[in-house]
């Protein structure tokens, strides 16, 4: 196996830009010579951060406009424009803007991408336990955030039924039960 890539950069332009992404349109040239056309979207990095407290989940729901419909998930989110910092300081950022909570202890389960076909974001998990209740700081974007305790088992009925369709938190609980010793699941 080599890691010659098997397309090649031609050129790239910038097809639209905002404060939250930039999308870009690149030529490209396959290994067998064939052109092509490849639209990518540009995004930073994001933390997930699974809060556990007594066998059970801290979830955030907010109104998901693409979707058109409400959805439960794991806090989640990316530095806003201008600001950057280590993965921990955004997981602790973002469990704190959008549950209020500081975590006592915070695990890094690991790094995950994301949509890789049309994007090279990815996303940090992390484990958030021995929490202390606060109040949340949530960006214009949450004000229509709710938060909820839920049960382990209650959190897998609503996987399996559908109300939880959120890539990253369903990919960051797999990440969970896969480093948790069975007697702490």
């Amino acid at each position: 196996m080599t890691d010659q890539p098997a397309i090649r950069t031609l050129s790239s332009r910038l097809v639209y830009e905002n404060a939250w992404l930039a999308l870009r349109e690149d030529r490209i040239e396959r290994a067998d010579g064939t052109p092509g056309l490849y639209a990518v979207i540009d995004k930073p990095d994001f933390a997930v951060v699974i809060p556990l407290e007594d066998n059970g989940f801290h979830l955030v729901e907010q109104y998901r406009y693409p979707l058109g419909t409400r959805r439960w998930e794991f806090p989640q989110g990316a530095f806003p424009q201008g600001r950057d910092g280590t993965p921990e300081e955004l997981a602790v950022a973002e469990l704190g803007e959008e549950t209020g909570f500081t975590a006592g202890r915070l695990e890094r389960l690991g790094y995950l991408n994301c949509a890789q076909g049309f994007t090279g974001q990815g996303y940090h998990v992390f484990l958030a336990t021995d929490l202390t209740p606060g109040t949340p700081h949530r960006e214009v974007e949450e004000q229509d955030m709710r938060q909820q305790w839920f049960p382990r088992a209650e959190f897998e009925r609503m996987v399996c039924d559908g109300e939880i369709t959120d890539d990253s938190t369903l990919a960051a609980y797999l990440l969970l039960t896969m480093r948790r010793p069975p007697s702490d699941r």
